[in-house]
């Protein structure tokens, strides 16, 4: 009986392991795509000894401890939210924008698994 308990709760706290790190997991990206996004995004993770934090490179006061289940997620929503406002997509070309509406970098988009990603992503 004892080594059957064991072996319960072990794969009890394996399964919800399992179900936390699926959760907690980002969405999938273009990488191409979205690293020429990421210079002009704002937002980035500044990692520190108690765990993630989400920091902006315009505002020095914003600044957001999400837990680690999260993190990713809420970095997600604000990089959409922020790139719905800043990006202009026009036939294959990419822009984007400052605060202020002018272009700072336009980019060709080269194939429709590009195009998709940023209509998935960022919702335009």
């Amino acid at each position: 009986m004892k080594k059957l308990l064991f072996i319960a709760l072990g794969l009890g706290f394996l399964f919800f392991g399992i179900g936390a790190y699926l959760q907690s997991k980002p969405s999938p990206k273009n990488a191409r795509i979205y690293a020429l996004i990421k210079q002009y995004s704002p937002y980035y993770l500044d990692k520190r000894f108690g765990g993630l934090q989400i920091m902006s490179k315009e505002d020095k006061t914003f600044k957001e401890k999400p837990d680690n289940m999260e993190v990713f997620h809420r970095l997600e929503s604000l990089e959409k939210a922020w790139g719905k406002t800043h990006l202009k997509m026009d036939n294959s070309q990419l822009s984007v924008t400052d605060n202020n509406g002018t272009i700072l970098t336009t980019f060709p988009l080269k194939n429709q698994e590009e195009v998709d990603f940023v209509h998935r992503y960022y919702g335009l």
